[in-house]
């Protein structure tokens, strides 16, 4: 489990990236293990992973460690995702924790999350013009304020339903606690299988949130007669503007994001210190 070459990808917009990004190379060079350093200013930069690097440190927030996991799942590199304030939903590693963390992966190994992905494509005229992955989330969306948008949904082939909303969610476990969290979904433990269909301000109250098995395909297609723009969203980052008769395909991802967690706290506690879950009655 030892790696070789460590790569850190920073958000060089937070300035304490630069200083741990230093002291975490120190630490490697201490342990003849091979490190070198990136940083991002924006989800956009296109950088470029070396071959030869076999483990990821991100430093930086959820927002750098969902850039960072669509750049790197498809080559299978574990992710120490270091959140630079205290412990984020999916960055729960302190900047004071990422040794533990670290070491705790080389010796023991026990503390890898694999964690499931979406492949979003669109078509448009039977042709594909957009393609990319998620960790979170895809969304269809108004691009506009509090417009209404008609997506037309299928699951497998099957029709199910013109929803006339703001727009729809299809989530991942991990983006259980985001997006489709703040629209009402459900919170999914992260080692589920499986996706959230979360309607945003649905015109139709009887439009609730689904859940279903990863092995679904969701289509959802843009209806003809919009009032607005339409967009789709991944991660809150990667994005395209959609015309009608455009048709999202929402699959999940042969590859899996590997996140290294800590083993000082686990699902549960993140969420019940992020959502302040007391057991009490508050006025």
């Amino acid at each position: 489990m030892r790696p070789e070459e460590v790569l850190i990808i920073s958000n060089g917009v937070k300035k304490e990236s630069y200083l741990l990004s230093s002291e975490i190379e120190s630490y490697m060079k201490e342990r003849n293990i091979k490190c070198q350093s990136l940083v991002t200013f924006s989800d956009s930069d296109d950088i470029k992973i070396p071959y030869s690097a076999d483990f990821v440190i991100s430093l930086g927030g959820d927002g750098t460690v969902l850039y960072v996991a669509r750049k790197v799942h498809e080559l299978g590199l574990p992710i120490l995702p270091v959140n630079l304030g205290s412990f984020g939903y999916i960055t729960e590693v302190g900047k004071s924790e990422w040794k533990d963390a670290f070491e705790r992966y080389i010796s023991v190994g026990d503390n890898l999350s694999r964690r499931l992905m979406l492949k979003v494509s669109v078509m448009r005229n039977k042709k594909k013009i957009f393609s990319s992955y998620a960790l979170n989330e895809a969304t269809v969306s108004s691009s506009g304020t509090s417009k209404v948008v008609k997506l037309e949904l299928e699951i497998d082939g099957t029709y199910a339903g013109l929803f006339k909303a703001d727009g729809l969610i299809i989530a991942t476990p991990t983006g259980s606690t985001g997006y489709s969290l703040a629209a009402g979904g459900p919170i999914l433990m992260a080692d589920i299988s499986a996706f959230i269909i979360t309607p945003i301000c649905p015109f139709t109250l009887s439009n609730r949130p689904l859940v279903t098995g990863s092995e679904s395909t969701c289509l959802v297609r843009v209806k003809e007669g919009q009032r607005t723009n339409v967009v789709l969203s991944v991660d809150g980052q990667a994005s395209i503007a959609l015309k009608e008769g455009d048709e999202v395909s929402i699959e999940k991802s042969r590859s899996k994001a590997l996140l290294v967690l800590s083993h000082k706290r686990n699902y549960v506690e993140v969420i019940r210190e992020k959502l302040n879950w007391s057991g009490e009655m508050h006025a």
